[in-house]
């Protein structure tokens, strides 16, 4: 492989379900090809009920002019199913009246061999119910590789218990919301409402949920803050809001994603097709998480590498919960501002975006401030949650799924300056004339966006945008600046808008997508580029 990047053995970092895997020599029945995998072979005797049970593999070329008939699967019992709950004893799967052998997918399954034997001698409906993208045509496809018979007619369908949709309880969303994904929900606002606020709706501000949403009494919720050997406090939603000072916060939140369909158009990626809508602004309220830490006991300072661990109250079919950390010196400092947060814009938190209490992290990544929280946790290592240390990282352009050691990145925290075109929409037509452009600019780590630079075609010459808003304080520019440039445009002509942000640090943004392009897609901040045409 070019560009000095060396072969690695492979790692599977995306969450389990959620994603395929890319190309390789053998397809997983449940989210596709596993690189680098043997062939499965044939079932052992004790497995087969018969000689006519099939083959699982494909035939490669045709032995004859006519199609052979149909195979005849032999027929289980759920019982006899749910004998085979192990690899020593095979592990078998039912979806819909269908019988799979997939022991030796079990331990090349890309979210840990202890979520593929959840289902283990059941059913995958209830499974795939949480992690709905399974539900595609290719998937099934590629699960009947593994056939090797058929329920007994007499057993039919799951019991509808069983296959209860874990989304059901999801609270309603706003329809002019742009849905990336309905199960989990994950959705962005249209472009164009971006740049109308500068504070976003809280109904339109961007969603990105892992699993399905909790259902949360405030009454009885309760959140714990400990460190090692289990030292600390638990405090009730009442108890948070009388003892600590109210601390409001005015910040950005941008998913790792954003802008994510710029790279697809490079290269695939992994992920959410996100636009230019993964990013929102509020002002958001609570006790500091500062404040809330010295009052369990810990101090300002502790020697060594620490961590602040978060987990919400969201989990996976075997109880792990979503979860991030954030270094202990940003945690506790009070030029930081990081909140536990119960309002949002001047409201209680929605149950999209984190009610009863969620940690809001400013200056970096959506992903680390974490919704529905249930623990904090003080701790010498980042958090072991998958989010934290097997995702939300960035490669270079030449490491693929083959390659790629998520254990070699740091996670992502501080985000690279960003910004994008709200107005005018691509392939949009404009009266010739004076031409409004807006759009939004914003840098990770409380840095201010010092200027936005704007041209008409496509990056020969430029234009300065101003600037709205209130000057931050230094080193405490949380929030995005909206921008606008009027310029004259003649009758007829093609433009090509781009933008450009540049920050207090001089960090600007690159000039094309293709050198930071990364498998999964994120930290996507290049040139942003509209095309429009000007009417005669």
């Amino acid at each position: 492989m070019g560009g000095g990047c060396r072969a690695r053995v492979p790692r599977y970092p995306l969450a389990p379900g959620l994603w395929g895997l890319p190309r390789g020599r053998c397809r997983c029945p449940v989210t596709g090809p596993v690189p680098g995998a043997r062939p499965s072979p044939s079932l052992p005797p004790r497995c087969r009920r018969d000689a006519a049970a099939p083959s699982r593999r494909r035939p490669q070329v045709a032995q004859a002019a006519q199609a052979p008939p149909p195979p005849q699967y032999p027929r289980y019992t759920r019982e006899e199913v749910g004998r085979h709950r192990s690899p020593q004893d095979r592990v078998w799967v039912t979806h819909g009246t269908e019988v799979f052998d997939v022991t030796d997918f079990v331990e090349l399954h890309p979210g840990g061999a202890e979520k593929l034997l959840l289902a283990a001698g059941g059913a995958l409906e209830p499974f795939w119910a949480l992690y709905a993208v399974h539900n595609q045509p290719h998937v099934l496809e590629l699960l009947r590789e593994y056939k090797v018979g058929e329920l007994s007619p007499e057993e039919g369908a799951p019991a509808p218990a069983t296959a209860q949709d874990p989304f059901a309880g999801d609270p309603p969303r706003h329809p002019g919301l742009r849905v990336n994904s309905q199960k989990p929900f994950n959705a962005e606002p249209p472009a164009e409402l971006l740049g109308e606020s500068f504070l976003t709706p809280n109904e339109l501000f961007f969603t990105r949920n892992h699993l399905p949403v909790p259902l949360v009494d405030p009454g009885t919720y309760r959140l714990r803050v400990e460190g090692p050997g289990g030292r600390g406090v638990t405090l009730s939603l009442a108890e948070l809001r009388s003892r600590f000072p109210k601390h409001e916060v005015t910040a950005t939140l941008q998913c790792a994603g954003n802008r994510r369909t710029e790279m697809s158009r490079v290269r695939p990626v992994k992920g959410l097709a996100w636009d230019i809508g993964a990013i929102g602004t509020a002002r958001w309220g609570g006790a500091r998480l500062r404040d809330v830490l010295l009052h369990a006991g810990f101090g300002e300072e502790r020697e060594g590498e620490w961590h602040v661990c978060f987990e919400g109250l969201d989990a996976d079919v075997g109880g792990a919960p979503y979860g991030a950390s954030i270094p202990y010196g940003r945690a506790v400092s009070p030029a930081a501002d990081v909140l536990l947060a119960y309002e949002m814009n001047g409201q209680e938190l929605p149950r999209d975006h984190g009610f009863p209490l969620r940690v809001v992290v400013p200056g970096v990544v959506g992903a680390r401030s974490v919704k529905w929280l249930r623990r904090v946790a003080v701790s010498p290592a980042e958090s072991p949650s998958h989010w934290q240390r097997n995702d939300y990282k960035g490669f270079s352009p030449c490491v693929d799924w083959d390659t790629v050691d998520f254990t070699a990145a740091p996670a992502i925290q501080e985000l690279p300056v960003q910004s994008a075109i709200t107005h005018p929409p691509p392939g949009a037509t404009v009266p010739a004339g004076e031409l409004t452009v807006k759009g939004y600019a914003w840098s990770g780590g409380g840095r201010e966006v010092v200027r936005v630079d704007v041209s008409l075609d496509g990056g020969r010459t430029w234009r300065v945008a101003r600037l709205g808003g209130e000057r931050p304080a230094p080193g405490r520019a949380w929030a995005w600046a909206l921008w606008e440039l009027q310029a004259p445009v003649a009758a007829g002509a093609e433009l090509e808008i781009v933008c450009k942000a540049v920050d207090g640090s001089y960090n600007v943004q690159p000039d094309s997508v293709a050198p930071i392009w990364n498998l999964r897609g994120v930290l996507s901040n290049a040139w942003h580029r509209v095309r429009v045409t000007v009417t005669r």
